[in-house]
């Protein structure tokens, strides 16, 4: 038994690790995480997958199957990693089946290099959504301007959905709005509204990042006292606008219909200065309702020694409020920050998918070198 992690499920929050590895599944490490560490979703992406192909053996066999059969190489990307995401279904199955839907999920996101595409983005989710034929599937979408209306069909057809790569409280907004806007759609065309689940993923420790650079390159006494500030209080407002919406008349009137809440999830939760506890990101983000997908690293270190000492979010609204504005006085300004990681996270999103495909390609062609 683990106190923390009993804890931290205790006070609301499902635990979700931040990896998927054909390894992890077969030697039965998943299983044993979800027995013995409360793990009860995982998120995955091109770069988790692009190591995983890259250093675990047991992708050799199908790899060199899809090479003999000419298959391109974005058909083996998703051949692969459907494999993988449809096993966790299984092993995740029953949390799924227990808590009547509300966990056991697994993420598997859209290729990257259509994020900014909303044709394609809708076709592939459509596409992963049928490869994997799991109920308990997350389609990753990102939040991008094109990948709003995608998160809105998506839903709209029943298809579950992780939206990813959120970083400001307007694009929050937005995507709240796109999955209202779908599970209308949903309950026009007469589906269950119960079947169809969704989370907002608000990416935590790269605000920090972000911000203290810009700090430490400000100087002064003031701008250094905010340091390692602005990732939580960021995150913290970003609950509050969660709890706005789930109050609206339109949200209670889908709920009252079957609808599930969308659930913020907390992303990007490893720490990356070593000047801050490495469990933070967990510890201050406490509260019901929510996700927090972790790094194993992380997910162990919170076991070992986190502090779970209750609800962290509530109470917190206008002091995180109160440090954006002062952020804003030193000259960092939280509106030009999100916007720039955004800009890099959906660069990097698709940096990530280029070295998957890339990756694969290569092996495609030294598995079978006629392989297309």
């Amino acid at each position: 038994m683990n106190a923390n992690l009993d804890r931290l499920t205790a006070e609301g929050v499902a635990i979700w690790l931040d990896d998927l590895n054909r390894e992890r599944l077969a030697g039965g490490e998943l299983a044993e995480l979800v027995r013995e560490q409360r793990v009860v979703g995982i998120t995955s992406n091109p770069t988790i997958f692009a190591k995983a192909i890259r250093s675990g053996s047991r992708y050799h066999a199908q790899v060199a199957d899809l090479a003999r059969r000419g298959v391109r190489v974005e058909e083996a990307v998703r051949a692969l990693t459907a494999f993988d995401v449809r096993w966790a279904c299984d092993v995740l199955r029953p949390v799924y089946e227990a808590g009547d839907g509300a966990d056991g999920r697994v993420s598997l996101e859209v290729d990257p290099r259509v994020a900014h595409d909303t044709a394609a983005t809708t076709a592939e989710a459509r596409a992963l959504w049928w490869l994997v034929d799991r109920p308990n599937m997350f389609v990753k979408i990102p939040a991008t301007e094109a990948g709003l209306e995608a998160i809105s069909t998506a839903l709209a057809e029943g298809i579950s959905v992780n939206v990813t790569l959120i970083f400001s409280l307007d694009r929050y907004d937005q995507v709240r709005r796109a999955f209202l806007d779908g599970m209308t759609r949903a309950r026009a065309a007469g589906r269950d509204l119960a079947s169809i689940a969704s989370v907002a993923s608000f990416f935590v420790s790269r605000v920090d990042t972000e911000v203290d650079s810009r700090l430490d390159k400000i100087g002064t006494p003031e701008a250094r006292a905010l340091r390692g500030r602005a990732a939580i209080a960021n995150a913290r407002l970003a609950y509050q606008h969660f709890e706005r919406a789930a109050a609206s008349e339109e949200w209670q009137a889908l709920a009252a219909a079957g609808m599930r809440p969308q659930r913020p999830l907390w992303a990007s939760t490893g720490v990356k200065d070593p000047a801050y506890a490495d469990t933070r990101y967990v510890d201050e983000l406490v509260a019901p309702m929510v996700v927090n997908t972790m790094p194993e690293q992380t997910l162990r270190a919170v076991a070992d020694h986190g502090r779970v000492s209750g609800d962290t979010v509530h109470g917190t609204y206008a002091a995180s409020r109160r440090l954006l504005d002062d952020l804003g006085a030193v000259g960092v300004s939280n509106d030009d920050v999100v916007r720039v990681l955004e800009d890099e996270g959906v660069g990097k999103f698709a940096a990530s998918g280029e070295e998957l495909f890339g990756q694969l390609d290569s092996e495609l062609h030294a598995t079978h070198p006629a392989a297309a």
